[in-house]
């Protein structure tokens, strides 16, 4: 059996949107050749990808369904609440009285930090005024908000400008939130000033914990922040593909599932 006959399914659906993404179609028999699949396989790889809305299969292949950069509007960022809501409540488990913990912008991390205030003796890092606001009402919590240049109807910070004195700290969890996360390309976001904060926010934490609903899973977006390795924990709803989940958890990810 050759390299590419080995390749998890996981892993060669990832490389298909990857394909997308740089030539907006694909066709059986190009995923044949390149995989070393039948056609029989491909046309499953193409049909499970279509029924997460990933692309649209066509006559002999399939055709980009979307734009790798985009990205929800502000307005809009409130869907899927429930699912939200289960990943916080996993995510705030994990967080013990006296941490020093990173949080991340975004719905995700909002729902997270929602659920801090019976928390003791916190330090909480972040960078969204959202989040910082709502924490500024916790008396065992004490804040500390990174500067940097405000990013336009997101209500958080970007890029490097204002950052550096963070670079110094020891954090000892960073919960951050993702646009996408894919087995082949790590975490990603469609905003380049996104990533840099958020690459900062992970060199000073002992652990990285992604909040990630899994209809984002197996996507990719412009930009990726976190590698695979980078990342200690995944939590995600009880969506996620069993088959990328194991495929996570073969590179060490601890994936824990909301309910």
């Amino acid at each position: 059996m050759n390299e590419k006959e080995t390749l998890f399914a996981e892993e060669r659906k990832d490389k298909i949107l990857q394909l997308l993404k740089d030539s907006e179609k694909v066709t059986v028999a190009q995923l044949c050749e390149l995989f070393g699949i039948s056609p029989v396989t491909a046309r499953n790889d193409l049909r499970d990808l279509e029924n997460e809305n990933l692309l649209r299969r066509t006559h002999g292949g399939a055709i980009r369904m979307s734009n790798s950069a985009y990205e929800l509007e502000p307005s809009k960022r409130d869907e899927n609440t429930d699912q939200k809501k289960a990943i916080a409540a996993v995510a705030a488990e994990m967080v013990a009285d006296g941490d020093t913990i990173i949080i991340d912008t975004g719905s995700t991390c909002m729902e997270f930090a929602k659920l801090l205030s019976g928390k003791r003796n916190l330090r909480v890092v972040t960078n969204d005024l959202k989040i910082a606001l709502l924490l500024d009402s916790c008396e065992d919590i004490t804040l500390y908000l990174i500067g940097g240049v405000m990013r336009k109807h997101y209500n958080c910070t970007v890029g490097n400008f204002g950052s550096e004195p963070f670079r110094h700290l020891v954090v000892d969890k960073a919960f951050m939130g993702a646009n996408s996360l894919s087995a082949s390309r790590g975490a990603m976001t469609p905003d380049v000033g996104q990533a840099e904060i958020k690459k900062t926010m992970l060199s000073v934490a002992d652990k990285v914990i992604i909040l990630c609903g899994s209809n984002k899973i197996g996507q990719n977006s412009f930009v990726t922040f976190a590698e695979l390795s980078d990342i200690d924990t995944l939590v995600t709803d009880s969506g996620l593909r069993r088959k990328l989940q194991e495929s996570l958890e073969e590179r060490g990810i601890d994936v824990k599932i909301a309910p």
